[in-house]
Order: structure tokens, then sequence, then C-alpha cells
């Protein structure tokens, strides 16, 4: 074989892998694959008409982002969410979005109040066209804009995790939220926030990012509880 040859081939499975990265990754997030849906290498190389290889890269990299998970008999599927682990998903996403709030109010740039700003934008028009999945996207891309602005990298990976399966809660119930709050100015929910960064208040910046956590919780609460059958308990 060349070393054209071998390149092309390489660059081949890297661009496939990727396709198919972004592929899983959007069906798993709208939710088309089903939280505990199988994966199977296999299957999947046949369906997108690729070898395993790269199909192996795409779900090393959803494994990575927590999308999807590797039971200890190698069996491979969407990560589960159990509705009882709901409270302590909010536990954690409340202590890293008031961590990296707080931080980027006293570390931000003018150039990252900038990306946030721009950010915001997007996410507003997202919301604008009515397409949710570019605003669950665009959303997630103020929050990571407002964490790389705390100045430490330690926390915007685990944080993008969280937001990564905030998407998927978001997705559920994300009809019910636009018409039940369809009174509200649904969207407006970062502007507070990112003034708060602007003058560089970090008490007020960690005291909404926790409103906005407790947004979220009641969003997706008062959705279960309208669409929840009476045996099921909530938190």
């Amino acid at each position: 074989m060349s070393k054209a040859t071998a390149e092309t081939e390489t660059s081949g499975r890297r661009h496939g892998g990727r396709y198919i990265y972004e592929e899983l990754r959007k069906q798993i997030l709208t939710l088309q694959l089903k939280p505990g849906a199988p994966l199977d290498e296999v299957s999947l190389a046949a369906q997108f008409g690729l070898s395993r290889s790269p199909v192996r890269d795409a779900l090393a990299r959803l494994i990575s982002e927590g999308l999807v998970t590797i039971l200890p008999n190698r069996t491979t599927l969407v990560t589960p969410f159990e509705i009882e682990e709901f409270p302590k998903y909010i536990s954690a996403l409340d202590l890293i979005q008031r961590a990296v709030t707080r931080l980027a109010a006293l570390h931000r740039t003018d150039a990252d109040l900038a990306r946030i700003r721009r950010a915001d934008d997007d996410y507003m028009k997202a919301l604008d066209s009515g397409d949710f999945q570019k605003m669950s996207e665009t959303n997630k891309a103020v929050h990571i804009a407002i964490a790389q602005a705390a100045n430490n990298p330690y926390f915007v990976g685990y944080y993008e995790r969280l937001l990564g399966e905030g998407q998927r809660l978001l997705h559920l119930h994300f009809d019910y939220t636009m018409s039940a709050h369809s009174e509200t100015k649904m969207g407006r929910d970062h502007d507070d926030i990112i003034a708060a960064i602007e003058r560089r208040d970090a008490d007020a910046a960690e005291r909404l990012a926790h409103e906005h956590t407790m947004l979220f919780q009641k969003r997706f609460l008062d959705y279960m509880r309208q669409n929840m059958t009476a045996s099921m308990a909530l938190p």
C-alpha cells in the first residue's frame, strides 16, 4: 500500500468516525436512541457502511462524554438515566454551575464576555427558529463559554458532561416547557447571569446560577408530575 493510499484511508476513517459520532450523539440527545438502548459495533458498522474502526472511535468519544456506557460484560449501551437519580444530578449540576459562574465573574476578560454574549445571541436565534436541536446546543454553548471564562480547565470537562446529560432531559420535556411557559420570556434566563458576570459581581452570579438550576429542576419536575403515572414517586 502506498503512503498516499494509507493516508487517504486514515483520513476516511477519521472523517467516518466523526460522522458516526455526530449522528449517534444527535440521536442520543434527542432521545431517538433511548437511555439503555444497546449499541453493537457490528450492527452500527453495517448501518453506516463503514468498518468497525471508526465506529469504535465514535463510541469511545461518546463514552468520554458520558453518553455511552460499557458494562462489565462489555455490552455497550446508551447511558441510562433513572428518575431516582435526578436529585443527585441536580445537586452536582448546582454545585459546579455555581462555581464556574462565580469564577467567571471574578476572572472573565473582555474577550470572554464577548464570547458569552455571542453564544447567547446564537441561543436566542435558535429559540426564535423553533429548532430545538439548535436551541439545546446553543444553550450548552452559553454555559461552556461561562465555564471557560472561569479560567479553570478542570471544571470544564465535568461540567460539559453534566450539560450533555441535561440536554437529554431538556429534550424530554421541551414541548411541555414551551407550551406551559409561553406567557413568560423563555430564553431570557441568561440575561441576569451575564449582567452579573459583566459587572464582576461574584455573589450575584453564583446566586443567579443557583436559581437557574432550580428553574431547570422545577420545569422538569412540573413535566414529570403531568406525565408520570401516579404510582411513580417524585423527589
